[in-house]
């Protein structure tokens, strides 16, 4: 008997031992999961603070046409006169573009150009030389703004 005794208290000691053990480690983990889970989240929380500095910093500007600014030179009396517009990207078309027609246009800049719209449909206004504009009277000349093919104006 006496030694059945010592069996089960040997087998009670280790048994009560063995579930602090477990509830030592499940209380370590448990610990270390919430800390983990914290750390993520101050981290996420980090992230999205960098991405909205980012975001407010980030500024998309319209490509600038500002060389452009100024009169240019068409043939049989037209020219156009290039001015900027009160916003970044924006100017002013004042152009005599037949000989019958003139206006003022508001143009935004593109990443070719200024689009812009007239009573004779939508356009953009690209860079070119007199050769590609196909007027005669332009032809050699190499700094030139293009309407479309019969339409373009250069500077002397």
């Amino acid at each position: 008997m006496r030694g059945f005794l010592m069996t089960a208290s040997l087998a009670l000691v280790l048994a009560g031992c063995n579930a602090a053990d477990r509830a030592a480690v499940g209380n370590a983990a448990e610990n270390a999961g919430a800390e983990i889970g914290n750390g993520a989240a101050d981290i996420i929380e980090g992230a999205g603070n960098v991405l909205e500095d980012a975001g407010n910093a980030v500024t998309i500007l319209p490509p600038s046409r500002d060389s452009w600014v100024g009169r240019w030179t068409g043939v049989e009396g037209t020219y156009l006169v290039v001015s900027k517009g009160a916003a970044d990207g924006a100017y002013t078309l004042e152009m005599q573009y037949t000989l019958d027609d003139k206006g003022k246009f508001d143009g935004a800049a593109t990443g070719d150009g200024i689009s812009f719209t007239r009573p004779d449909g939508k356009h953009e206004l690209r860079a070119s030389d007199g050769d590609a504009t196909g007027l005669k009277y332009l032809a050699g000349k190499k700094d030139c703004l293009k309407v479309k093919d019969g339409e373009g104006y250069c500077r002397d």
